[in-house]
């Protein structure tokens, strides 16, 4: 998921600079918030795409926060296995 986000990021900045079809903003945050957090997070910086909008420059570390810790609680409770 973080490649593809991370991807995603990339080819929509190659859009917006091409003036082509964008991807949708709501689908950045859906590949986000389905476990894509950090690719995303590293796309919108490596990429300087979507850094001035608050939503994103707020949005993706949150949401990259939260996976964070909820990893934390998983692994520490014993509740996942890392192979």
């Amino acid at each position: 998921m973080n490649v593809l986000a991370f991807a995603l990021m990339g080819i929509d900045k190659w859009k917006a600079s091409s003036h082509r079809w964008r991807i949708p903003e709501a689908h950045l945050f859906i590949m986000s918030i389905m476990g894509g957090s950090l690719g995303a997070f590293l796309g919108m910086y490596i990429f300087r795409h979507k850094t001035k909008k608050w939503y994103f420059r707020y949005g993706f570390p949150l949401i990259l926060g939260v996976h964070l810790i909820l990893a934390a609680y998983l692994i520490g409770s014993g509740n996942v296995v890392i192979m």
